[in-house]
């Protein structure tokens, strides 16, 4: 699957996304770990990413901004657990701040090169779950990782 598949889950207040990759699990842990990697592929292609702190570990915390033009779209959270088949980490939009999302990720092994991202990102709310899915995220989530699959063809990763 080249696109995106992205699901909210009719029982919890949870979006599944799944999306497979021509790379190893250990390309995309890097590509979801290293910053300057991570600023290159995330978010739609009308804006860039401009990474201000990044410590990928156990316990460690992250913050960049999706800038276009002259606007800004502050991101936020911590990593909660870091290791090469998973990442769970917390995630907050600024722009509302109350809205605190706890996120999964996991790689798995296709075999012959291919891994399967799986994503899932619990809300507080089924409100805030449908107001995340009517933001546009289909687009930045799509656009993202057809960059991302440009630098993995490109051997950038």
């Amino acid at each position: 699957m080249t696109e995106a598949r992205i699901e909210a889950d009719k029982d919890l207040p949870i979006i599944r996304i799944t999306r497979d990759f021509a790379a190893t699990a250990e390309q995309l842990f890097r590509a979801h770990t290293d910053p300057e990697l991570f600023a290159q592929w995330c978010g739609p292609d009308s804006t860039t990413v401009r990474v201000d702190r990044w410590v990928a570990e156990n316990g460690g915390a992250w913050q960049y901004a999706a800038v276009r033009g002259d606007e800004e779209y502050r991101f936020r959270g911590c990593f909660h657990e870091v290791r090469p088949d998973r990442i769970v980490q917390t995630f907050t939009f600024e722009g509302a701040p109350d809205g605190v999302a706890l996120e999964t990720l996991t790689f798995e092994d296709l075999g012959d090169g291919r891994t399967r991202l799986h994503a899932q990102s619990l809300v507080d709310s089924f409100e805030g779950r449908d107001a995340w899915l009517q933001s546009g995220m289909e687009t930045g989530v799509n656009e993202g990782y057809a960059k991302l699959d440009t630098l993995l063809t490109k051997g950038a990763i």
